[in-house]
């Protein structure tokens, strides 16, 4: 159980073996192969593949407050292989064969992500149980049958998405006034800050300093400058993710969007036998504004959702990370897909914040000139996704790229800046609100809301 402040954050950071003492901080000039600022998940497995490929790499991470504060150790818990930016957006920029292969590349980190987890002992509750969306009206359900009719298009057959009845959709969980869903076995259920602290601890036995409690102040070609001293680096990875609107000059880089999470007390067998799970499948329902849930391994539900306002500036504040009305929310709807809850205790709440690109298109890319190099924007899809985004910063960085990584879809983009404010705020809330909208639509006619394909179709999906 956390001793230090850091204790609190999460349902997650609060059932961890860990203190969270932080490490100590920068205590001076240095001098690196790669400066890497960010000990989320995108900057750790960078400098894991990094010192992987030659132990001789002088790798440095550094980070505001500690591994595994952000994102990474807060998150919904879903290493899955979805990503934010659809097939067809892929292919229309890099072909057809880049955006099926990056597709499957995905599929495939899932599992890798177990595997490495198992031979370097993080135990991080990794149970590969598959992923359900639910179908609770119409509209929901013809959107689920066109997804699976596209994957298909695409050369993925059941083994790697399938309809569902309502019947199949009971067998794994009881969701209330399911018509029907889809299952994919590419998802697995994790403790997302077991996963970051277990990596943090994995470097550092590979040779790798991190320093916490080391704010970067600015960034440049080749030097980080922090408060106890310059990191100067042949390679500087930014890996900052729903923070990087705070490093100087980048405010419009990435927009830092809520998602609140709220969780149940550990919960009796009978409920269980009532609720399924069994094989911690993920599950959602397929709205627009996002929820997402899992089965924890002491027999929980955690479970999250988007709804929290976009706060004016891209400004960030531990005091976003708690809103009653949203969290009120998620709990009326986690009930509503169960009843069975109705009686039971809520112990947790939280929040963080998550990159959004202006183009919701993930990017990984690195300027051997300059030696700067980014990877992030990943919409709240950033488990897997970013374990992906790591191997290929460390290929880019190193320049051995023997699965020809730097070809992927997402490799050398750059998605064009927010507007400036109020644009922004107006811009990011106005999402909010249309989606939340489109789904009170859906339930009432059981018709899909034009409104939300409209949206999704301006943005090439």
């Amino acid at each position: 159980m956390p001793t230090s402040r850091y204790g609190g954050l999460s349902l997650w950071h609060d059932t961890l073996d860990d203190d969270l003492a932080p490490r100590p901080a920068l205590g001076g000039d240095l001098d690196v192969d790669v400066a890497v600022i960010g000990a989320g998940y995108t900057g750790l497995w960078t400098a894991y593949h990094l010192v992987r490929a030659d132990p001789g790499t002088r790798v440095v991470v550094i980070d505001k407050e500690i591994a595994g504060f952000g994102a990474s150790g807060r998150n919904g818990g879903w290493c899955s292989a979805l990503f934010p930016t659809s097939l067809k957006r892929m292919a229309v920029e890099r072909g057809r064969d880049a955006a099926v292969r990056m597709q499957r590349l995905l599929n495939e980190t899932v599992p890798e992500v177990g595997r490495i987890a198992s031979e370097e002992g993080i135990d991080c509750h990794f149970d590969q149980g598959g992923s359900l969306s639910v179908a609770r009206n119409p509209a929901q359900l013809q959107r689920l049958r066109a997804q699976v009719a596209d994957h298909a298009a695409w050369g993925f057959g059941d083994e790697d998405q399938r309809l569902l009845d309502a019947t199949e959709v009971r067998e794994i969980a009881a969701v209330d006034g399911a018509l029907g869903g889809t299952w994919t076995p590419h998802c697995a259920a994790i403790h997302p800050a077991r996963l970051v602290r277990g990596l943090a601890s994995a470097v550092e036995r590979r040779g790798v300093t991190i320093h916490e409690q080391t704010a970067a102040v600015d960034v440049h070609s080749r030097h980080v400058v922090t408060a106890h001293g310059t990191i100067r680096a042949e390679h500087v990875v930014l890996a900052t993710e729903g923070y990087t609107a705070t490093v100087a000059g980048r405010r419009r880089s990435l927009a830092p969007v809520y998602s609140l999470m709220t969780a149940t007390e550990p919960l009796p067998d009978d409920l269980w036998a009532q609720i399924g799970l069994e094989n911690r499948a993920t599950f959602a329902d397929n709205r627009h504004l996002v929820i997402y849930g899992q089965r924890t391994r002491d027999g929980r539900i955690a479970f999250g959702g988007r709804g929290a306002p976009y706060h004016y500036g891209s400004k960030v504040s531990p005091g976003y990370e708690r809103d009653t009305r949203v969290h009120s929310m998620l709990r009326r709807v986690l009930v509503e897909l169960f009843p069975v809850l109705r009686d039971v205790e809520f112990t947790h709440s939280w929040g963080g914040n998550l990159g959004v690109p202006r183009d919701w298109y993930p990017a990984v890319r690195h300027d051997r000139r300059t030696g700067l190099a980014f990877a992030g924007g990943y919409v709240g899809d950033g488990v897997a996704t970013a374990a992906l985004a790591g191997r290929t910063l460390a290929a880019m960085i190193s320049d051995d790229d023997p699965e020809d990584l730097r070809s992927l879809p997402w490799a050398g983009r750059t998605s064009r800046q927010w507007e400036p404010e109020p644009l922004r705020w107006l811009g990011v809330n106005a999402v909010t609100a249309l989606m939340g909208a489109a789904d009170r639509s859906e339930r009432r006619s059981g018709r899909p809301s034009r409104a939300a394909a409209a949206f999704w179709s301006a943005l090439g999906q």
